[in-house]
């Protein structure tokens, strides 16, 4: 069951923050906070909520953790290397908490709802002071206060299915472009994925609340709105309205801005959805709808809700709609029970959808999932051969796939410097194509239109019309 975080809970956090900064202003000098986000732009949001609370009790930041007052590390569970990365770093800080005793050190994020995540760093980071759960996060300035006037070792990581807080301060990375969750958590349980457990369940934010923010963003010069959900298809059943009706209202908002979105997922990929694209103009023509395995079978292994043939269905509306668009997937390599023939089927696919670019990754288990418990005969050699052959395919595909792109004239946002040539500039285009021209940096933060003139595999280069 959702907890909508009540207005009292939410201003009793206020009062710890304001306790917190009054603390502060009594040191010398004020505390610095490093708060290092590991994992998926949902949790980069987090980071910024983070930041944002810290901001407010008077801490400045720096972007390493050596001579830091407060660390945090906002952690990822998607994947072993991340949580490997985290136990990494953290084992690094037991020197910093020699340097300085009173450091407080912060884990919070997806790692810390799995009770053997906790368990070890209760056991083998006995420096670490404060660990938080993803439906703790409106609590942090009550637990920094604890912190900062008992130095008691604190582990809060209730349960549940998941909260939503409102009003919480916000430290934007990039003003330019602005992210703005719309739903938290997911109900589809794919087999591989850890995030229905760490995440709780799905819960929507209430349209006004989403359509706040993204007017406040953009009257704040914000040029890009990235709307997140684990699955933003699945907005607003809870609330009795959908993604597409909250696209619609996003993009009635007055101004020029641009609206993407992430992540998606193909069995709510509607025609409804494919239909809002096509007539709203400020909603970008990329789809990114991972698709995981070219094999019936093994996405019904998956959990995933569709066959290879309802994907397909899908690609072919998107393009009969949005000629223009570009699609771009997710592919897992070496599934447990995949076998030859269903990798021939995912590249069959490959080469049937002529994907812009893929995302792709060698299948790694998570415990708690039940893919992990599934039998998985095929060698990691093996599996790496599959991936290398993968990646030819795409490969072969991509190489040339942008000359449609030359001479046409596309609507870019300017982000900055070049990344073919850093005396250029560059940007997207509405395919998040990345363009690099020529131009005066004033124009950074607004939209030019560029003619392609070059088109290399992964870029294009034009001029300013």
């Amino acid at each position: 069951m959702t907890v909508n975080i009540t207005a009292e809970e939410m201003a009793k956090q206020r009062g710890f923050i304001e306790k917190c900064a009054e603390i502060n202003s009594r040191r010398e000098t004020p505390p610095t906070a490093h708060v290092h986000t590991f994992g998926c732009q949902q949790n980069v949001s987090d980071g910024e909520k983070i930041k944002g609370m810290l901001a407010e009790m008077g801490c400045g930041f720096s972007d390493i953790p050596e001579g830091a007052d407060i660390i945090i590390f906002n952690t990822c569970a998607v994947r072993e290397n991340a949580e490997d990365r985290v136990f990494g770093n953290l084992g690094a800080l037991k020197h910093e908490k020699r340097r300085n005793p009173d450091v407080i050190i912060g884990v919070c994020g997806c790692m810390v709802q799995q009770e053997h995540i906790v368990k070890k760093i209760k056991r083998s980071f006995p420096h670490v002071d404060l660990v938080f759960g993803t439906n703790a996060l409106h609590t942090l300035p009550e637990l920094i206060y604890g912190q900062l006037t008992e130095r008691k070792r604190e582990f809060y990581v209730p349960e549940g299915d998941g909260v939503i807080a409102e009003g919480l301060p916000i430290r934007r990375e990039n003003a330019l472009k602005v992210s703005i969750p719309i739903m938290y958590g997911c109900n589809n349980f794919c087999t591989y994925c850890i995030v229905p457990y760490v995440r709780g369940r799905e819960r929507s934010r209430s349209t006004e609340d989403i359509l706040a923010e993204a007017r406040t963003a953009i009257q704040s010069g914000a040029k890009e709105l990235l709307l997140l959900g684990q699955n933003v298809n699945s907005y607003g059943k809870e609330l009795g309205t959908s993604f597409p009706e909250l696209l619609r209202a996003v993009n009635a908002i007055d101004g020029e801005f641009r609206i993407c979105y992430m992540s998606s997922h193909p069995k709510d990929a509607t025609r409804e959805l494919i239909d809002t694209i096509s007539e709203c103009g400020k909603v970008t023509r990329h789809f990114h709808l991972p698709v995981q395995s070219g094999s019936s079978r093994i996405l019904g292994l998956m959990n995933r809700h569709y066959t290879r043939e309802d994907y397909i269905k899908i690609v072919e509306y998107i393009r009969e709609r949005i000629p223009d668009a570009a699609l771009t997937s997710d592919i897992i390599v070496g599934f447990p029970e995949e076998t030859r023939e269903d990798f021939e089927e995912t590249l069959s696919l490959i080469r049937e959808v002529r994907f812009d670019s893929l995302y792709t990754f060698i299948y790694s288990p998570r415990k708690g999932t039940k893919a992990a418990e599934m039998p998985d005969p095929v060698s990691a050699e093996e599996k790496g051969g599959w991936f290398r052959e993968l990646l030819d395919v795409q490969g072969d595909i991509g190489r040339g796939l942008y000359e449609k792109y030359v001479g046409q004239t596309l609507r870019v946002l300017c982000e900055g410097e070049g990344r073919t040539d850093p005396s250029l500039l560059t940007g997207k285009t509405p395919q998040d194509v990345i363009v690099d021209f020529d131009g005066d940096r004033s124009l950074i933060g607004g939209f030019v239109n560029v003619k392609i003139e070059r088109a290399y595999q992964w870029a294009l280069v034009g001029k300013i019309v």
